[in-house]
């Protein structure tokens, strides 16, 4: 992909320290329309974090939390595990924001910081079919459905 006579566009990113899906097109309307928040584009995490993560807790996360002094919208967030005797927890966050450091900081606002974090799905596209360091190219399918999201 080097030699690629066309400029390569990120859809959104991911921390050094984060794993997981990440999209790259040569179509900068396409990346746009994806990233924007107001088309609403679900992106999934997996976040191992510190403590364990209670229902009271999870709530906030579902109505939104304050994030550099700017509500986040409402996630969807569910406990997948807890390990009581390693003091963690596994949650599953799906938002459609896209903020710097954005799933670390809803995690430290509500006083559980992130161990390890992984994006697991980019609208509906997974991993289910890659191993860590592969990748992939979309179908045309699947490209006209991500062009297609929302309409």
């Amino acid at each position: 992909m080097a030699n690629e006579p066309y400029r390569l566009y990120p859809i959104g990113r991911l921390d050094y320290d984060t794993s997981g899906a990440l999209l790259m097109t040569n179509d900068g309307d396409l990346a746009n329309y994806l990233m924007h928040p107001k088309n609403e584009i679900d992106k999934v995490y997996t976040a191992k974090v510190e403590g364990i993560v209670n229902p009271r807790t999870i709530g906030k996360l579902r109505r939104g939390v304050m994030v550099n002094h700017k509500p986040t919208a409402p996630a969807e967030a569910h406990i997948l595990s807890t390990d009581a005797e390693k003091k963690t927890s596994v949650v599953q966050l799906t938002i459609h924001e896209g903020r710097y450091h954005q799933v670390k900081k809803m995690f430290e606002a509500i006083g559980h910081p992130v161990k390890k974090l992984s994006r697991e799905k980019y609208a509906f596209l997974d991993l289910s079919s890659l191993m860590a360091g592969q990748y992939r190219e979309l179908s045309g399918e699947e490209i006209r459905q991500l062009k297609h999201l929302g309409v």
